[in-house]
């Protein structure tokens, strides 16, 4: 075998390339489709034949190119898009000049454009990298790109391809992200004849239009049931809209980001994202949320990977909390709003059947989270965990069962009858009239009514009042009889070092211990006995990957969660009108409490014309 070193040929060189850009027809689909937005189009039109196996045509009204860049366009590295030579400073979806002599080198490709100002357009064929000559067309200004059997010369390749359903859903997708990115322009992609997406183009206010796209794309419930975002700390803006979280999924397909109107799938951003709805979603529950993070250039780099689906922040601790804080301000300002979807579902289920299903009575969940009343399960649970735990928040647990708590609020002036009495019907949540089972508070609302679970709505209460009074006076901490020692690498030392006074809230104190330990002396009182080598290792993990204490916090936001699920009102618990009231009025003025803990509703609304239509008097 010979070891001689030689310069492989430019057309072997491409398709190594193109291994890495082009993995299946979305990746020609998104290459192609991004060059047609740096230049400028506002309308796409994409067309594929047998799931862009065959042939994918995609044709843009942008600028167009001149004979001298048509042949330049198919050159290895050649670009338009960074006029600076600086790699720090990326303005355009595509720069590396990668994509096209790629797909060339694999495919039969032929190009067609032309500049506003020119008499004509101009056409050249590649076929397997090899360039034809280049020759008058006629074409509108703009550019038409045509990819012919896709892998003809690499066939090894389609052998990895999944079906043609899978591929065309795939390439839907990335049209998809990249309209939501850009609604000005309009959109549209065609398979075998089919139009399986079109979306025009809107101007006016940015939020506006792209919540518009938004909902053409992900549905109207989406937009129905989704809060808006805009939160800027220094030059980094983040806007978008962020669903409620009884309005969720069961993957985290739904979760569309965007950096600096790219699309991408950062583990920061979705970890961020799972962060912020920790305390009101199911761990197998997954939110739905279209986020769009602006910064300057020189904070992001997207030179990570050549498909550039990841990106690596200057700043990571800044851009997270800066989604965090966004989407829990969000959710909190939602208040008691639980999604719209979850009436919908309710009507679907008293349609389909005179009798309502014991699984609707039970939550959108069926009963993975329902308590049945039994000497078993009320109170505390028993254990060393809970017993800690119970010593801190047993009180105010308590304290929040008494009657105190359970009287009627003030009320408003406006929200009297003509005779001076409470007139609760006014209210959001109205007017408590009866309890059904022990378990459910049914009340008359102006327009309608609404179904309470009274054991899901107090858990809420009882959390948020846990978590109010945690950021009051912090959390209470335990002395260890005997100090651990846990060693770490001097670069995890330091991280945890840096982050001393913050893992103080939380109740846990440490101290250096020479240059790769550190002394624990103090943990947190409701975690119990519990491994401390474990906890400070993962939350050093934890700190060096997102510069947060997410371990830590985790685990005492579940573990209040839990405690406040044990010391709410029990299901089989009965009420008087009175406490019925107070809990509405309460939930009504508490943050979240439109789900529980676990992210299932606590209510139902039926509007009047809706149950009307139960009963045939509506059409």
């Amino acid at each position: 075998m010979s070891t001689s070193i030689r310069i492989l040929p430019p057309t072997l060189i491409n398709r190594i390339a193109a291994g890495e850009v082009v993995e299946r027809p979305a990746s020609v689909v998104k290459e192609l489709v991004e060059n047609a937005l740096d230049a400028g189009a506002t309308r796409i039109d994409v067309t594929l034949e047998q799931a862009g196996k065959n042939r994918i045509i995609v044709a843009d009204n942008g600028k167009g190119m001149t004979r001298d860049e048509l042949a330049l366009a198919i050159q290895r590295h050649a670009t338009s898009k960074l006029p600076s030579d600086d790699l720090l400073d990326i303005r355009f979806l595509g720069f590396r000049g990668e994509a096209l002599p790629s797909i060339a080198s694999v495919s039969r490709m032929h190009i067609t454009s032309r500049t506003k100002d020119a008499a004509n357009a101009w056409s050249m064929r590649i076929e397997g990298g090899d360039v034809h000559e280049i020759e008058p067309a006629t074409l509108n200004h703009g550019t038409r790109m045509e990819v012919r059997d896709l892998f003809y010369a690499t066939p090894a390749r389609l052998k990895f391809l999944k079906s043609d359903r899978t591929e065309v859903s795939q390439a839907v997708d990335m049209i998809s992200r990249l309209a939501m990115a850009h609604p000005g322009v309009s959109f549209s992609i065609t398979s075998d004849g089919k139009t399986l997406l079109a979306t025009d183009g809107a101007q006016g206010d940015l939020l506006d239009t792209r919540l518009a796209r938004l909902q053409a794309i992900m549905g109207r419930d989406f937009a129905e049931n989704a809060l808006p975002l805009s939160k800027q700390r220094d030059a980094m803006e983040l806007t978008g809209f962020a669903a409620l979280p009884t309005f969720n999924r069961g993957t985290s397909a739904d979760q569309y980001l965007f950096v600096n109107n790219r699309p991408v799938r950062d583990k920061l951003l979705l970890g961020a994202v799972k962060g912020a709805y920790q305390d009101v979603l199911a761990h197998d529950r997954h939110p739905v949320v279209a986020l769009f993070v602006t910064l300057p250039a020189d904070e992001v780099d997207v030179n990570v990977h050549p498909a550039k689906a990841e990106v690596r922040f200057r700043d990571s601790s800044a851009i997270r909390g800066l989604i965090v804080g966004a989407i829990k301000h969000a959710l909190a300002e939602a208040g008691f709003r639980a999604s719209n979807s979850v009436s919908s579902d309710a009507l679907q289920y008293f349609s389909a059947s005179n009798a309502v299903p014991a699984s609707m009575l039970q939550g959108q969940y069926g009963n993975q989270y329902a308590y049945a009343a039994s000497a078993g399960n009320s109170g505390m649970a028993r254990g060393s965990l809970f017993e800690a735990a119970g010593q801190h928040f047993a009180p105010l647990a308590a304290s929040l069962l008494t009657a105190d708590m359970l009287q009627p609020m003030a009320r408003p002036a406006e929200q009297t009858s003509a005779y001076g009495a409470p007139d609760y019907t006014l209210y959001p949540l109205g007017a408590a009239r009866c309890q059904l089972h022990k378990t459910y508070i049914v009340s008359e609302t102006v327009d309608g009514l609404v179904i309470v679970d009274q054991h899901a709505a107090h858990e809420r209460l009882v959390h948020e009042t846990m978590k109010a009074q945690m950021a009051q006076t912090g959390v209470a901490r335990q002395k260890l009889l005997i100090p651990e020692v846990v060693a770490l690498d001097e670069a995890l030392t330091e991280c945890m070092l840096a982050r001393k006074e913050e893992l103080l809230t939380f109740g846990l104190v440490m101290e250096a211990f020479g240059n790769d330990t550190v002394i624990v002396r103090e943990t947190p009182a409701m975690l119990g006995d519990m491994d401390v080598h474990a906890l400070v290792k993962e939350l050093a993990d934890n700190i060096r990957e997102f510069g947060e204490t997410l371990a830590l916090r985790d685990r005492i936001e579940t573990l209040s969660g839990t405690m406040a699920c044990h010391g709410s009102v029990r299901a089989g618990r009965s009420l008087s009108i009175a406490e019925m009231n107070a809990l509405l009025r309460q939930m009504e003025q508490t943050p979240h409490s439109g789900q529980c803990n676990h992210g299932r509703p606590t209510y139902i609304e039926l509007k009047r014309k809706d149950v009307e239509k139960l009963f045939g008097r509506r059409g």
